[in-house]
């Protein structure tokens, strides 16, 4: 439940920027990006009590730089976007570490599997945004390591790795 005081903020779908890392072929990781995520975040200032996020992330928006190799990702044995066009984190509670930094332990469902993630973030900023429309934003930056085949994601093991990193860049604003 969000903390008394807390505000609503939206994810802002241009500035939110979610980046995957996975081994490919013990050659190097491939990077992927997915942009376009919505949601909410209830949050008090200065402060990580009671804070709360909901996060919305369109699959079909991830891109690795080449169609063919978006498609192959998209499938069945992979992310099965088809099905499963949307994966959802929610935060279930936050751990505070100080001032700036807390770990957001939630539940990520992806491929219609849901399982614990906790993200390591980092509050970049809270404050009146510089630029018109000079909305309140805060900003905050993410990483997890999360395991492919704990959501049913297994095809491919020999060439494509099974941790995968990730990095969000979020703002919100109200």
């Amino acid at each position: 439940m969000p903390a008394p005081g807390a505000a609503v903020y939206s994810l802002d779908p241009v500035h939110t920027r979610i980046a995957i890392a996975i081994d490919h072929a013990g050659f190097s990781k491939a990077i992927g990006t997915v942009s376009g995520t919505t949601g909410t975040l209830h949050l008090v200032p200065d402060s990580w009590e009671g804070a709360q996020v909901v996060a919305d992330i369109p699959l079909s928006r991830l891109d690795f730089g080449d169609g063919d190799w978006n498609r192959a990702v998209a499938a069945a044995g992979l992310l099965d976007s088809g099905r499963h066009p949307t994966a959802r984190f929610r935060s279930l509670r936050v751990e505070p570490l100080d001032a700036t930094r807390a770990r957001i332990h939630g539940e990520l469902t992806l491929r219609g599997t849901t399982r614990e993630v906790v993200l390591e973030a980092v509050r970049n900023g809270q404050r009146r945004h510089p630029l018109p429309p000079f909305r309140q934003t805060a900003g905050f930056s993410a990483t997890a390591t999360l395991s492919r085949a704990d959501f049913g994601s297994t095809a491919w093991g020999s060439v494509i790795g099974d941790a995968v990193e990730v990095r969000v860049e979020l703002e919100a604003s109200r």
